[in-house]
């Protein structure tokens, strides 16, 4: 790993402190009131570390899947590109599947589309108010 992969690595593990210490968990949801594809990934972990693999699962599906996708990165320059690059498509369709499911499930309360509570959308809805 080259020394400017960890600074990399250290600047966005200090931004994503940042933003939880003021409130912003997924700055993704934040900014546009729409889940991103990992949206339950942090309490997925969390629910892991309290042994309740239930609620692991059922918070994202997929997150054991950034250790392999880590890995990969890790370890890129001793894997063949062509099995590289097929094992990051291979990651995305799966979360992207998965992302799409769960979007789609009126019942999922994880993975939401609420354009409204974003901040752009209720950046625009003040600018479309009229001063009375």
């Amino acid at each position: 790993m080259k020394k400017q992969d960890l600074g990399a690595a250290a600047a966005a593990a200090a931004l994503y402190i940042g933003m939880e210490l003021l409130g912003v968990t997924c700055p993704i949801r934040f900014l546009t009131g729409i889940s991103c594809a990992g949206c339950g990934m942090s309490r997925a972990w969390l629910s892991l570390l309290r042994l309740d693999m239930e609620a692991a699962f059922r918070y994202h599906p997929l997150f054991l899947l950034p250790i392999p996708g880590a890995l990969l990165l890790l370890f890129r320059r001793h894997v063949s590109r062509g099995r590289f690059w097929l094992g990051i498509w291979v990651l995305c369709g799966l979360f992207l599947t998965v992302y799409v499911v769960r979007l789609m499930d009126p019942a999922d309360s994880i993975v939401t589309f609420e354009p409204a509570r974003g901040l752009i959308g209720r950046m625009l809805s003040r600018a479309g108010e009229r001063p009375v």
